[in-house]
Parts: C-alpha cells; structure tokens; sequence
C-alpha cells in the first residue's frame, strides 16, 4: 500500500481586521533570576527535535489560538517544515502531569540575536503559576544556546499578564508599534 503523507494547506485569512499595538523587548545580556520553584505535579520541560508538522500545529494551536496566533497557521507545511526543523530553530514543551501545557520557540538563526517567536501555556494551565517557571528556564535555555541579545514581541492580543511578566523576567521595551491583525475563520477559544 502507498504511504499518503497528510499536508495541511495554508490557511486564509478572511475574518476581520483587528487594531493591535506592537510591543518590542529585548535581553542585551543574561539576566540574573532566582532558581525557579518546580510547581506540583510532574512536570518537564522537553526539546521537540524536529517535531512532526501536525504536533507543532496543535501545541501553537492550543497555545495560541486565544490570543489569535495566526503567523504559523498562514504558511503550508513545506515552509513550516523548513522553519521549524532547521537545527538552530529550538521547540520546547512543557509538560504537565504527561500532558502539553505550554509551549515556547526559539529562533537562533542569526548568531548574535535570538529570537523568543512563541511563548504560552495551554488554556487549562494559564493561572497555575507555570508562566514564571517556565519563562525562566526558557530564557535560560535561549541564553545557553549562544544568543548575545534575546528579542521578543507581544501584541495587545496576547494575555493580560504578557508584557509584565517580560518585563519582571527582565526583557525592556525597546519600541512599540501599531498594526493590523487579520484573524482567522475559526473561533477562538474562551480566554
């Protein structure tokens, strides 16, 4: 029988417009943090090594889909391929008792600055006390894969808790901007 391999097509955009401001950190040097408390249960935090195509759009998925995430599910599987595969593009999921319950991207294709692309907890995990947990060891991890400046945005869709914890966990603002988000067909879930 001939193998079929499934390939998700890229999906529009033909939901509204929605106004958004722009806000953009960046780490110009390792911060100093306090060893983060492990949080009840069991709980990892694992490197996805070239995860397949259809895990990585369900942990975005899950992640992003109610702060409207949309960057990802524009581009076809081939392109996402090339992305996430490249060896200095690092996934990361945590995981809480077995389960995904948050997910982060690491894109340290340019050699002096990296980038923290995707950062977030899974609907059922968000105020559970995972963010600072898991934000601390992501950006030590960012950090040790040889990154001399960590960058990051986030957007007036994103959690309410975003842009403070960034700022806690020592990122600084260093620009705003406003723009548009055209959002997807499908329905987010409830925040």
């Amino acid at each position: 029988m001939p193998s079929e391999t499934f390939q998700s097509p890229p999906e529009k955009g033909d939901g509204e417009r929605v106004d958004v401001t722009i806000t953009y950190l960046e780490q110009t040097a390792r911060p100093i943090l306090p060893t983060p408390i492990t949080p009840h249960g069991k709980i990892a935090i694992l490197r996805a090594e070239q995860p397949p195509v259809h895990f990585y759009r369900y942990i975005y998925r899950l992640v992003g889909d109610p702060y409207h995430w949309v960057s990802r599910r524009r581009i076809d599987d081939a392109a996402l391929t090339r992305i996430i595969h490249d060896p200095s593009v690092y996934v990361y999921v945590l995981y809480v008792n077995g389960a995904p319950g948050g997910f982060a991207e690491i894109d340290g294709r340019d050699d002096k600055t990296h980038h923290l692309k995707f950062f977030g907890l899974a609907p059922d995990q968000t105020g559970a006390k995972l963010g600072r947990y898991f934000l601390t060891n992501i950006i030590d991890l960012a950090w040790s894969h040889g990154a001399q400046r960590l960058c990051l945005e986030t957007c007036s869709l994103d959690h309410s808790a975003a842009l403070p914890l960034y700022q806690k966990m020592g990122f600084r603002v260093y620009d705003r901007r406003e723009g548009v988000v055209e959002l997807m067909d499908t329905p987010p879930t409830p925040r």
